[in-house]
């Protein structure tokens, strides 16, 4: 079974080779890796082109941001399962793609898993800032604030060539909508692996600041509009507050 994994980047010299290392060092042996880069003009693509033979495919060229970026990704993907690896983050271990092919191939039913994640410091990767355990699997818990951390999401291409690709009139919350689309929505069988997949930089686009969290959690709250239903009236409430637990589990 093959698994595609895309990777977006835009000006990330310093952390690309990381990412593209952490999928190179994967024991599973059918990976289809293909990265978009938006023209970065930091030398991001020369440092991708120290891989160049073991990218699957390489694509250079103007968008008009990461989920425009991503989508280009899918159209190429030809993998039965696809998942995405974001130029900041990277694998925690070399048996994280085994791990997500094994739950794959032991259910044919099954169309996404997703697991736990590690925010990690920016500069010191190594140094844990805080994790995000994310329980498993309940439908309605969508209703009160839950999602799942979409860069330890992985699902069947048939999923994106039912319901659909990233929205991107969502901005940061187009993983979410996609996520509630096709899981709340769509009702996909999902699986959730309880082990760490993912470690992510910490300073995401949508918590840079205090104004892109609430409009954020407004694009939250339109997720489930464009979808044909109300939001949750807490939503707006307890999505944020679920992070807080996340902190208390920094150690151990």
């Amino acid at each position: 079974m093959k698994v595609s994994i895309i990777t977006a980047v835009y000006n990330r010299c310093d952390t690309i080779s990381n990412a593209i290392g952490s999928v190179l060092s994967q024991s599973y042996p059918d990976i289809e890796y293909i990265v978009i880069d938006g023209m970065s003009d930091d030398g991001t693509h020369r440092v991708v082109g120290r891989y160049s033979d073991r990218i699957s495919t390489y694509v250079r060229e103007k968008d008009s941001g990461i989920y425009d970026a991503l989508n280009k990704g899918l159209r190429l993907a030809t993998g039965e399962v696809v998942g995405f690896l974001h130029a900041d983050d990277f694998f925690s271990g070399s048996q994280v793609v085994a791990r997500i092919a094994e739950e794959f191939q032991s259910d044919r039913q099954l169309m996404g898993t997703y697991g736990d994640l590690n925010y990690v410091d920016s500069k010191d990767p190594s140094r844990l800032v805080r994790r995000w355990i994310s329980g498993n699997y309940d439908l309605k818990n969508f209703r009160y604030g839950w999602m799942p951390p979409h860069p330890t999401v992985y699902l069947r291409r048939a999923c994106y060539e039912g319901y659909g690709f990233f929205r991107e009139d969502f901005g940061s919350a187009a993983d979410y909508e996609i996520m509630l689309r096709m899981m709340y929505f769509g009702r996909i069988p999902i699986a959730y692996i309880p082990e760490i997949l993912v470690c992510m930089r910490t300073g995401g686009a949508s918590n840079a600041s205090i104004l892109n969290r609430i409009k954020a959690n407004r694009q939250d709250a339109r997720a489930w509009t464009v979808n044909g239903t109300r939001p949750p009236w807490a939503l707006r409430v307890l999505k944020p507050l679920r992070k807080l637990s996340q902190f208390f589990r920094s150690t151990g």
